[in-house]
């Protein structure tokens, strides 16, 4: 049975992708993870899509990984496994036909906020705040993040973002272009319907040709730096210091990191 806390609705030539966990700020799990990958792998099939809204129910796009579900789910699998499945699930949004737009609120955090990067078109509500916090917890943004706010903000705003885990506002956000609108949140999701229609409307090879030359322009960076992510994100996972990360947090004492 499909995960409804990633539920896919088609209506027309538009389709919508709604996260539905709001008692946990749509943070996502294993298994939502994977009903977001078929529904993906269903929408890179699908040829009479035009446009795909990517929206969520209750205060946050997605406050990022499910923490409280890590390690609740035994999986068979190495974690340079784990992770390539998920760089291949995700990926799939680059060979999607139609653009995505994601309609972003409250808090979009860590994978999340980097799975809305890779998309076509991102808006936010008014308050909006956005998060790279990965380095907090002894790892990196591994979902691509890094290589689109590189070519977003440059070099210092995606240094800071990265090594700081700070916050990024939503007036930041538009100033750098990693949203185009800002919205008050009663208009959000009839704002993105708006942007879906006009999309739609167009003459479908002249949307699929203009994507063609951006993608042209911005994909080769995002593999690379997810191909390097892959690489990095597994080898700091059997590091000494990400031993002794673990091992201090639960000795409650200051890590003696060797940068090894």
């Amino acid at each position: 049975m499909a995960d409804e806390r990633v539920r896919l609705e088609i209506d027309g030539a538009i389709a919508t992708i709604t996260n539905d966990n709001p008692e946990k700020h749509n943070a996502f799990d294993d298994a939502m993870d994977l009903a977001l990958f078929d529904i993906l792998g269903e929408l890179k099939a699908r040829k009479d899509i035009r446009a795909v809204i990517w929206r969520a129910e209750g205060k946050s796009f997605s406050s990022g990984r499910d923490v409280a579900a890590i390690g609740g789910q035994q999986v068979e699998m190495t974690h340079h496994e784990l992770m390539t499945r998920g760089h291949k699930g995700i990926l799939q949004i680059l060979d999607i036909e139609a653009p995505i737009i994601v309609a972003m609120k409250g808090w979009s955090i860590g994978a999340s906020f980097q799975r809305a990067l890779i998309c076509d078109i991102r808006i936010a509500a008014e308050g909006s705040r956005f998060m790279l916090p990965e380095a907090t917890h002894g790892v990196i943004p591994d979902t691509g993040g890094m290589g689109r706010l590189y070519q977003m903000c440059g070099h210092g705003v995606v240094t800071d973002m990265v090594l700081t885990g700070r916050a990024m506002q939503a007036d930041e956000a538009l100033a750098y272009g990693v949203v185009s609108r800002i919205v008050t949140a009663d208009e959000l999701d009839a704002t993105a319907r708006e942007m879906a229609e006009k999309i739609a409307a167009a003459p479908a090879v002249t949307i699929k040709l203009a994507r063609r030359v951006i993608k042209h322009l911005s994909e080769p960076t995002l593999r690379s730096s997810m191909e390097d992510e892959l690489i990095y994100q597994t080898f700091i996972s059997r590091s000494d210091d990400m031993a002794e990360f673990r091992t201090a947090r639960a000795e409650e004492r200051s890590p003696n990191f060797t940068g090894s």
